[in-house]
């Protein structure tokens, strides 16, 4: 494999730098950032994705940006709705032209994208933001409408249509059955075997941490210094080099976590449980998606603590949050 030419690698280090000293100054607003994306989106996956996207392009945008923001708030809200209603646009298109499944065919994995769409054709992507930036965050007309990109009057109009439509429940999920290969993680990761756990990825496989780092194959997870299943086998530590926070880590025992497989709506997910003085507490949550007996795709939700609160407290577990960053003082 061939190495990156120097000036990627700085430029790559200043990068890094720029974007925390971005998520040091939008980390207030992150909370009602995610509540935000969650009403729109109605799964708080969907809703994570939806926040760091969000963040991605706000952080290119404001690089292109030659005046101050009157007002960051507002501004991160309307990066969120523009890339929300341009999702639901392309979404309307995709249902528009797709040809209908068989029946006789085994059931369909896009039923959770039709399902979508069936709430677009009663309720229009401005439609939902307009309500949600009215009703729940109090925005003000005129501040929908620049977060819209639209009218104070069309506000009016998505509103008086929109909040009948808005509270259609969410559809229910049937329990899928959990891939061995999930069951075959837990045990490699409960003995600690880091070796068999790297195994079960696919070569060409993606693992991260949400919002924080990814990694690509095998190799990079296991790396003793920067892998995440390293990481994630070890203790939670907090040094000059970063960490959770101590303020955090109050009552929490210094030992290696324990995996288990749960189910959450209707899907599989592991969540990893850590001894603590009042005992056992979910601090993370891992999604996964698989192939047959091999893993595609793993996202670790370890610092995204508005997900791992609401993912816990549907399930009735005990958690922890170890906040948004694990870098210190801006680095």
């Amino acid at each position: 494999m061939s190495k990156s030419p120097p000036e990627i690698n700085a430029l790559s280090d200043e990068v890094k730098s720029s974007w925390h000293r971005f998520l040091d100054v939008f980390e207030p607003m992150r909370p009602e950032l995610f509540r935000y994306c969650r009403h729109l989106t109605r799964s708080p996956w969907d809703a994570e994705d939806l926040v760091q996207d969000t963040l991605a392009r706000a952080f290119v945008t404001l690089g292109t940006v030659f005046m101050a923001l009157p007002n960051p708030r507002a501004w991160i809200f309307r990066v969120a709705s523009n890339l929300w209603v341009d999702r639901m646009r392309r979404m309307r298109l995709e249902l528009t032209f797709e040809a209908p499944a068989d029946s006789a065919t085994e059931p369909d994995p896009r039923a959770p994208r039709e399902a979508a769409g069936s709430l677009l054709v009663r309720l229009s992507p401005q439609e939902r933001a307009a309500v949600v930036l009215k009703d729940v965050f109090d925005f003000s007309l005129q501040e929908i409408a620049d977060a819209l990109s639209t009218t104070v009057g069309a506000v009016k109009s998505a509103l008086h249509r929109g909040r009948g439509l808005l509270a259609v429940p969410e559809e229910p999920m049937t329990r899928a059955p959990a891939p061995a290969v999930l069951d075959a993680f837990c045990a490699a990761f409960n003995a600690r075997n880091l070796e068999r756990l790297t195994d079960l990825l696919l070569d060409s496989a993606s693992v991260e941490i949400v919002g924080v780092v990814t990694e690509y194959g095998q190799d990079a997870p296991k790396n003793p210094d920067t892998g995440s299943f390293a990481g994630t086998l070890a203790p939670i530590t907090f040094d000059e080099r970063g960490g959770v926070p101590p303020h955090l880590l109050e009552g929490y025992l210094s030992t290696s976590p324990r995996c288990e497989v749960r189910a959450y709506r209707g899907s599989p997910i592991l969540v990893f449980w850590y001894e603590h003085e009042e005992g056992a507490l979910v601090r993370t949550v891992m999604a996964v998606e698989t192939d047959g007996e091999r893993i595609v795709r793993v996202r670790n939700y370890f610092f995204t603590p508005d997900v791992i609160a609401e993912l816990c407290t549907e399930l009735g577990v005990p958690y922890r949050v170890n906040g948004y960053r694990y870098w210190v003082d801006g680095r």
